[in-house]
């Protein structure tokens, strides 16, 4: 849920889908020039090789398509928004590794299974950014556009595992990192709602965050601040506090501010 007071940030909708389109041309590119000898190569999604992250992409873009197939929910009001949907993604990890499994063995071929969902994303994408058109999800009916987002955020996070794993650069779109980031930090802000300290992920987002002393004016006595794909990597779990911190490429000040720690990551 929404931190209390806070304002839910508001995306555009064409920017989601040409963020999202991008994303998943940039996938299919770097798929087709992957050689097959990478595929067994682990990731860093625990008892995941290439193959299996590969296949959860697939599903991944496959999902809003199949989503908008079943009959709408019975509900007027969106019943789950992104922070919920941050916070509710490591439940889902049991469910997401068998579908994956269960997608590499009926398709085998990794090109195949990412051009047919790419496909098939493209042909709902402009249903998917409606903002007036309720969608089922397992936490509850959710607005199309706030699903489309997800997508975003999924292709963005597992686009870099697949370049940690393979070594291949998959390129990250700036608005679907954009996207991505400020989802993170709202996130963030959510599970840790507060103002005593400051989270700044420039050029894409700043937010208040952590129960404590409100700040008012000047500059924040606890500010932590990073690059975009540090953040990335640690708000989703692919590196901890103090490998980010180590790398100089995570800077925080103030006593408060390491309490950030506790609460990451906020995407299972």
């Amino acid at each position: 849920m929404s931190a209390v007071g806070r304002k839910p940030r508001a995306y555009h909708a064409d920017r989601v889908r040409d963020a999202l389109l991008a994303q998943v041309e940039f996938v299919r590119l770097a798929v087709h020039e992957l050689p097959k000898e990478l595929l067994a190569r682990p990731t860093d999604l625990p008892g995941w090789d290439v193959r299996l992250l590969l296949a959860h992409i697939a599903q991944e873009m496959d999902a809003l398509p199949r989503l908008l197939a079943r009959p709408a929910p019975p509900v007027t009001r969106a019943e789950t928004d992104l922070d919920r949907w941050a916070a509710g993604t490591r439940g889902l990890a049991d469910a997401k590794d068998r579908d994956a499994r269960d997608a590499a063995e009926r398709q085998p071929d990794h090109r195949a299974a990412i051009d047919g969902a790419a496909e098939e994303l493209d042909a709902v994408v402009e249903t998917g950014i409606r903002n007036d058109l309720l969608i089922p999800h397992a936490f509850g009916a959710m607005r199309a556009l706030d699903y489309t987002v997800t997508r975003v955020v999924e292709l963005v996070v597992h686009s870099d595992d697949l370049t940690r794993a393979t070594g291949l650069p998959v390129r990250l779109d700036r608005g679907a990192l954009a996207i991505t980031v400020r989802v993170l930090a709202d996130a963030l802000a959510a599970k840790a709602p507060g103002a005593s300290t400051e989270l700044r992920v420039p050029p894409f987002v700043a937010v208040q965050c952590v129960a404590g002393p409100r700040h008012t004016r000047g500059t924040p006595p606890n500010v932590v601040e990073s690059d975009p794909l540090t953040w990335l990597r640690l708000a989703s779990g692919r590196i901890d506090w103090a490998a980010a911190t180590a790398t100089g490429r995570l800077r925080a000040s103030g006593e408060r501010a390491g309490a950030l720690a506790d609460e990451l990551p906020v995407l299972g």
